[in-house]
């Protein structure tokens, strides 16, 4: 739209509504938008929706700002409602879940229970993940390392490698996940190189952006003075180090420099899915 030689982008609402966190939406809605540039898109959400009260409050706002309206909920009448007043409203309303639950009835042959949060509740897998989270936080930054061995992954690099976020993104998925730094010019721990159970592997950053998050993360700390910590000449030779150590125990290695968290993340389970199964003999012995 132009406006007296002025450009005016159109502002498009998206509507999430949900009976519980509203985590399937906010994942499928951000998934599905990144694969759209230059677009001015509000989203509004409306989570734990289960009953008339809270199903009226999102109705209202959904009337103020129509848009496009995506669902998770498992109540028919809730449902009937709000389909009912986005056709009024001329308003696209989709069941994101409507097609997989569909297939799945089929390919199941059995019928879904239609109970609301059904995938959070505290049942032994829940319990489990959070007893692989409280291992992963006791082995943040080379914590705890007698016990490293009982990590399903290791991960291992130079400071700011994203080691960290990475292996809390691992706990929540259920992988139990480790993480050692490497400082410069120290020998790696001796139970980082002797473990023999756990998957290793290497991140690595390019210097240059090494150095820029390293600088980004001084800045935040209110840091201004110049250091060998970033110095690129120095960085590059840490990364050249660290890279030579992964070379020597013939780590898999993982270029995190443009990569997000939840990329990193991915490639280091898809590691741990191609890694051949250990007989107990073989990983016992030294």
């Amino acid at each position: 739209m132009e406006h007296l030689g002025l450009s005016v982008e159109k502002k498009f609402h998206i509507h999430l509504v949900s009976d519980s966190t509203g985590e399937t939406l906010n994942a499928l809605a951000n998934a599905a938008l990144a694969q759209f540039e230059n677009v001015d898109v509000q989203l509004h959400f409306y989570a734990l929706v289960r009953g008339e009260h809270q199903l009226a409050r999102a109705l209202d706002h959904i009337t103020i700002a129509p848009g496009l309206v995506f669902f998770t909920l498992a109540n028919q009448d809730l449902r009937d409602r709000l389909i009912y007043r986005c056709d009024a409203l001329l308003i696209e309303c989709v069941d994101v879940l409507d097609a997989p639950v569909t297939a799945l009835r089929q390919f199941l042959g059995s019928r879904e229970t239609h109970k609301v949060g059904r995938q959070h509740q505290v049942d032994q897998r829940y319990l489990e993940r959070i007893d692989t989270l409280n291992f992963t936080i006791a082995h943040d930054d080379g914590q705890s390392l007698d016990t490293i061995n009982d990590a399903q992954v290791i991960l291992t690099g130079a400071s700011r490698t994203s080691k960290t976020p990475t292996c809390v993104y691992l706990a929540i998925r259920g992988v139990k996940a480790a993480n050692v730094p490497l400082v410069p010019r120290m020998p790696p721990p001796l139970q980082l190189l002797e473990a023999k159970s756990p998957l290793i592997v290497g991140l690595w950053v390019t210097p240059d952006r090494l150095v820029q998050v390293r600088r980004n993360r001084l800045a935040s700390m209110g840091e201004a003075r110049d250091t060998s910590y970033i110095d690129l000449d120095v960085v590059r030779e840490e990364i050249n180090a660290t890279r030579r150590l992964f070379e020597q125990n013939d780590w898999p290695t993982i270029d995190v420099s443009r990569r997000s968290i939840e990329e990193t993340a991915a490639a280091v389970m898809n590691l741990l899915n191609e890694r051949p199964e250990r007989a107990p003999q073989e990983q016992t012995e030294s």
